[in-house]
């Protein structure tokens, strides 16, 4: 069922893909970064999906560019994080590269959704 706007939306279909890949990614982390770096890229790879859902229920293009905005935020913070998930040796630079790919990917998809629903100039003359 895709009764919600959002629901229809591929960038949106790819940020939940993209949580859940994170979110498996995450339980092979040590159990002492339970409440940290585990729950920071968790917290932030949901986020990516939550915002554009929130965003796409507002009442402007304005304020959906404003949430893809807060997507792309969160995106960046769960790259930050595989990076220091990389450094303490929780992944490998094979899991690294696929995810931080993936990442890279999700990211030019809503860059570009983004650019959508920014208002075109008008040209004079």
């Amino acid at each position: 069922m895709e009764n919600f706007k959002f629901e229809k939306l591929r960038i949106w279909k790819s940020a939940m893909d993209f949580g859940e890949q994170i979110f498996i990614l995450s339980k092979d982390f040590p159990k002492e970064e339970m409440y940290n770096l585990s729950s920071q890229i968790l917290r932030a790879s949901d986020s990516i999906a939550l915002n554009i859902a929130e965003g796409a229920t507002g009442q402007s293009n304005a304020e959906f560019n404003r949430f893809i905005g807060y997507s792309l935020r969160s995106l960046a913070e769960v790259v930050a994080c595989l990076h220091k998930a990389i450094r303490r040796n929780y992944i490998t630079n094979e899991v690294f590269s696929k995810i931080y790919n993936n990442a890279f990917v999700l990211m030019n998809s809503i860059a570009a959704f983004r650019n959508t629903l920014k208002p075109k100039a008008i040209k004079k003359g």
